[in-house]
């Protein structure tokens, strides 16, 4: 770098760097039992997750990351220790919270658009409240056309693109989602991971992700948190410092392959994995 260079950068006005962003959710001690001598799925689990981020949770069958996830929902109560959602302990499903489940678990009887207003005639709102956005979303998902069709006819990856728009119909700040692409084929899978990505760059809403793909992980997450088997304990946090908006070439770089070999590693030491 040459002189003038280095002066204009000293010459330059200093930019504050901008206050850390807000707790989201705060998990502290997090233990999980079923039973008072049955399986003890998740330890001593703390793990802070700020407004708009992006965090995946990766680990091995049976390790907890689903139990987890739906302490966070309020669909279980922990046996230990503490879930906040925004300061607030959680004793219920906190409100504007939005949850996508492994399967699309969408009802067969009811058109896709009845589909995704089906948490709104729960709580006896007017669709009209939501009729424009959820055409928005149909649109965004490439389902446009689609709204009167019943999910036996479509695809699955068109299954659960229906099912993130219900979980994304009232605008929730909160997004849980336990392996909403595990089902899919390889190929709708990266571009779910695409499309998944647009959403969040666009809306910043805080995703916690559940997930068994490593490079899944790497490639949404601004922090992988990766877990031990059972019972699950946060073995290792990750930061991803890799630019945005990720396009799937990204997972040719070296960078790339280092976070998921850091991360293979983990579990070649925990046993995992075998590369005899």
């Amino acid at each position: 770098m040459n002189a003038s260079v280095l002066e204009a950068l000293s010459l330059a006005p200093k930019v504050a760097a901008a206050p850390p962003a807000a707790v989201h959710i705060e998990a502290t001690g997090v233990s999980k039992q079923y039973g008072a001598k049955g399986v003890l799925a998740l330890d001593q689990v703390s793990l802070s997750v700020r407004e708009g981020e992006f965090l995946s949770i990766l680990g091995p069958s049976g390790c907890g990351k689903s139990t987890l996830l739906r302490c966070v929902a309020g669909l279980e109560r922990p046996t230990g220790g503490e879930i906040r959602v925004h300061g607030e302990p959680v004793r219920k499903p906190p409100a504007n919270m939005g949850v996508v489940f492994q399967r699309d678990v969408l009802l067969e009887w009811r058109s896709i658009l009845d589909n995704m207003f089906l948490q709104v005639d729960f709580r006896g709102e007017p669709r009209g409240r939501y009729m424009e956005r959820a055409h928005e979303l149909l649109d965004l998902f490439g389902l446009k056309g689609f709204e009167k069709a019943f999910p036996a006819q479509l695809s699955g990856g068109m299954r659960q693109r229906a099912a993130i728009c219900r979980a994304l119909l009232a605008n929730p700040d909160l997004l849980l989602m336990d392996e909403p692409f595990g089902a899919l084929d390889a190929l709708t899978r990266d571009q779910m991971n695409l499309e998944l990505q647009k959403i969040w760059s666009a809306s910043r809403r805080t995703i916690l992700f559940v997930t068994h793909s490593i490079g899944e992980a790497v490639f949404l997450s601004d922090r992988v948190v990766v877990m031990s088997p059972r019972p699950g304990r946060i073995a290792m946090t990750l930061t991803i410092d890799l630019p945005r908006p990720r396009r799937m070439m990204v997972r040719e770089m070296p960078e790339f392959a280092l976070y998921c070999g850091q991360i293979r590693a983990l579990f070649g030491d925990m046993g995992l994995l075998k590369d005899e």
